[in-house]
């Protein structure tokens, strides 16, 4: 047996003060996960299951540099976030065993063609085609958990060409990640590789061609790019 063709390479994000790199399996996002942004987008940020949806590792942009801006969309709109990186996995596990399967932490942007988005919801159609393009998440080195702090209880801070935009604390989500990860092991076994991005908080917004984004987590590191 052959392959047709050439296999897709692996998608590796580097490890902050190591030579080694995190081979990514899946990646999950949260959505609606600050009362404050639910609000600013008119929804109700009562407590339901968390709203999970994916997007293939291959859309990762990983380190600074150069964002590449999509086609198809005159509305992109940032989302700084904290993103999780699993080294180990599972079926409907406790919050012991997330703790434990936890690798490290990374700062993150899921990128948002929300213009994309509002039409295929208005026609009650998915919308994976707003959040899910090529670049749409970009994303730091993974430092080591030993070395981020209380990632469940810290700073994060965007700022687009040195405005601030959004700042606020990771504390309050309605799903704090582990508890979201319990969650998600109940529907699907979780993976060593899988990434999960936590949701943003208030003050998301669009951005055009020349703007730079810098993601700042206290203790978790920082993310900076420029839209091409």
């Amino acid at each position: 047996m052959a392959y047709l063709f050439a296999p897709a390479e692996a998608v590796t994000v580097p490890v902050d003060g190591s030579d080694d790199v995190f081979p990514v399996n899946r990646i999950f996002c949260i959505g609606k996960n600050y009362a404050d942004h639910v609000r600013e987008m008119g929804s109700d940020p009562a407590s339901t299951p968390p709203c999970i949806f994916m997007k293939p590792a291959n859309c990762l942009k990983v380190g600074d540099g150069d964002l590449a801006y999509p086609s198809a969309t005159n509305d992109l709109h940032y989302e700084g976030e904290l993103v999780v990186a699993l080294a180990a996995g599972g079926k409907d596990l406790d919050r012991a065993a997330i703790e434990a399967a936890i690798f490290g932490y990374a700062c993150g942007l899921d990128m948002t063609r929300r213009d994309v988005q509002g039409d295929l919801k208005e026609r009650r159609l998915p919308w994976d085609m707003g959040k899910s393009f090529d670049d749409c998440a970009a994303i730091s080195a993974i430092r080591p958990k030993d070395a981020c702090g209380n990632p469940a209880d810290t700073n994060l801070k965007l700022s687009v060409n040195d405005t601030v935009r959004q700042n606020d604390t990771t504390a309050k989500m309605i799903w704090p990640a582990i508890d979201a990860l319990v969650h998600l092991s109940t529907l699907i076994e979780l993976k060593a590789g899988d990434l999960l991005y936590t949701g943003t908080p208030e003050g998301v917004g669009a951005v055009v061609r020349g703007d730079r984004m810098d993601v700042v987590i206290e203790n978790v590191g920082s993310l900076s790019v420029t839209l091409k």
